[in-house]
């Protein structure tokens, strides 16, 4: 009995460790500024995809808002998440847009019960598959930029400290943005928030030529993108620009996956 338990014991604290050691990798990569490979657009697909890996919910999406106060969504793990955000910033209602406004968090364990005071995004999150949502401001200090989304396929809470955990992720996040050494003469929030939202426009561009070009979705088309940037070490954010401004081929980018 005695060696069952201390092999419990064993098993729980080395969980225990591989948990923080998790952490403490998640925080370092939203932190790692002077990465070759840092960009914005790296930077909000890191986060939502370790918001997913680290947390217990099915899908993750986040939105920055620009000057005008208008948001745009720059990551998401899944295509319905982004729709989901795109349904919230048509209608300009939902948690996440309250969010947004307050700078803090909402929970809604049952969007189900939520249909008079948001039809459309109900409607959205069932098709979709999904039932509950939480979301907790992207912000810089006192400063909201934005909103992180998590979404579940089942009804319910966020289990613990999960939601001080998303937090602290989108804090992170936020002011890693701050010390993207691509604008390194600019401290104004604004100017930092514009230019990740201009290079994620500009990918948004690069995808669609890409998807014309191929013949493939959207979403594939970004995967071909993202893969020949990792392939040549270069930045996303640059090697989108590149494409647009027809200093890279078409070609050279959808030749370089096939023959990978």
């Amino acid at each position: 009995m005695s060696e069952d338990l201390s092999r419990h014991d064993d098993s729980a604290g080395e969980a225990g460790m591989n948990r923080e050691r998790e952490l403490a990798t998640a925080f370092v990569g939203l932190a790692d500024t002077y990465a070759p490979d840092f960009d914005p657009l790296r930077l909000f697909d890191r986060l939502v995809h370790t918001c997913r890996r680290l947390l217990d919910v099915d899908a993750v999406a986040v939105m920055i808002a620009d000057a005008r106060g208008t948001l745009k969504t720059m990551a998401a793990t899944e295509d319905e998440a982004a729709f989901i955000e795109l349904m919230q910033m048509q209608t300009g209602r939902g948690p996440c847009m309250d969010c947004c406004r307050s700078g803090e968090g909402r929970s809604v364990p049952d969007i189900a019960a939520e249909e008079e005071h948001w039809p459309e995004l109900v409607a959205a999150m069932v098709e979709a598959g999904y039932r509950s949502l939480h979301t907790v401001p992207v912000r810089l200090h006192d400063r909201t930029l934005g909103a992180l989304t998590l979404l579940n396929a089942g009804t319910g809470e966020l289990p613990g400290g999960d939601p001080h955990l998303a937090q602290a992720l989108a804090d992170s996040a936020a002011l890693a943005l701050m010390h993207w050494s691509a604008e390194p003469r600019s401290d104004d929030v604004v100017t930092r928030v514009q230019s990740a939202i201009a290079a994620k426009n500009v990918l948004e561009i690069a995808k669609g030529m890409i998807a014309a070009y191929q013949g493939l979705p959207v979403n594939e088309a970004g995967r071909l993108l993202a893969g020949y940037a990792d392939r040549h070490q270069v930045s996303l954010a640059a090697t989108a620009q590149t494409l647009v401004d027809r200093d890279l081929e078409l070609s050279d980018v959808c030749e370089s996956a096939i023959s990978t």
